[in-house]
C-alpha cells in the first residue's frame, strides 16, 4: 500500500492549537487516531498520533471545560529501531514499537492506520533525518536502502531498523480477555447491588458484588504485569 503524506494545512484544520504546538520549521505530514504509551511509567492515552519531518508525537488539546494539553514526543532523529508487531487474539489492531536512545514507544491502532504510520514513518526518516539511514529487515535477511554515515571518531555506529513481529499472546493476557474479564466485573457488581437492594438480602447480592470486584482487580492487575 503506497503511503503519502497529508498537505499540513488539513492537519491543521482538523485539530485544534496544533500550530501552536510546532517547533521552528516543523510541518505536520500524517495524523491517526491511536493509543499513545511512552513508557517512563506513564499511562496509555488515547489521543492523535500525529508524524512530522522533525518528531513523532501523541497530542490531545482540549479548551473545555478546562484547558488540558497531552503532548509526548520522540525526535526522529533519535530513532533507532521501528517494529510492527501483530499480537495474536488481536486481528483488528497493531502495534509499533519504537526505540530511541534509552525510552521506548509504543502505539496502537487499527491495522490500515498503523500500516499508513510505519511506511511514512521510513518516507520520513529518509528525507528528513538523513543523518541516520534506515536498514530495512525483512525475510531474515537486511536491506540498506542507503549508506551507512560514517562515525565520527568516538562516536558509536548507530542505524535505524524496520521490522515486523508477530507475538504469541495466551489469550488469558491478551487485550481482548483483560476488557471482557473488566467489563465483566462491572456488570457483575452493578448486578449484585441492584439485587441487594431488591431483595434487602445482602447474602443474595454481596457475592456477585464481590466476585465482580475481584475480576476487576484481577484484569488491572494482569494489565500492570503486561506492560
Amino acid at each position: 500500500m503506497a503511503t503519502t503524506f497529508e498537505p499540513a494545512e488539513r492537519i491543521f484544520g482538523r485539530l485544534k492549537g496544533l500550530r501552536a504546538q510546532m517547533q521552528a520549521g516543523e510541518e505536520p505530514l500524517l495524523t491517526i487516531p491511536g493509543i499513545w504509551d511512552g513508557g517512563q511509567g506513564q499511562r496509555s492515552i488515547a489521543c492523535d498520533i500525529i508524524l512530522t519531518n522533525q518528531r513523532l508525537f501523541g497530542y490531545v488539546f482540549t479548551s473545555f471545560p478546562r484547558e488540558r494539553l497531552f503532548l509526548d514526543a520522540i525526535p526522529l532523529a533519535s530513532m533507532q529501531a521501528i517494529s510492527l508487531r501483530q499480537k495474536s487474539f488481536e486481528p483488528l489492531f497493531r502495534e509499533l514499537q519504537i526505540r530511541g536512545g534509552r525510552r521506548s514507544v509504543y502505539i496502537r491502532s487499527r491495522r490500515k492506520q498503523i500500516e499508513s504510520l510505519y511506511g511514512a514513518l521510513r518516507m520520513a526518516i529518509e528525507q528528513f533525518a538523513p543523518a541516520a539511514q534506515v536498514a530495512l529487515e525483512q525475510g531474515g535477511f537486511e536491506e540498506m536502502v542507503a549508506p551507512r554515515p560514517v562515525p565520527q571518531r568516538g562516536e558509536a555506529e548507530r542505524v535505524p531498523t524496520f521490522g515486523r513481529q508477530e507475538i504469541r499472546v495466551p489469550f488469558e493476557r491478551s487485550s481482548l480477555a483483560i476488557t471482557l474479564l473488566f467489563v465483566g466485573g462491572l456488570l457483575l457488581e452493578v448486578v449484585g447491588v441492584i439485587i441487594w437492594l431488591a431483595t434487602q438480602s445482602a447474602q443474595t447480592g454481596l457475592p456477585l458484588f464481590f466476585a465482580g470486584l475481584v475480576a476487576v482487580i484481577t484484569s488491572i492487575l494482569v494489565r500492570r504485569q503486561n506492560r
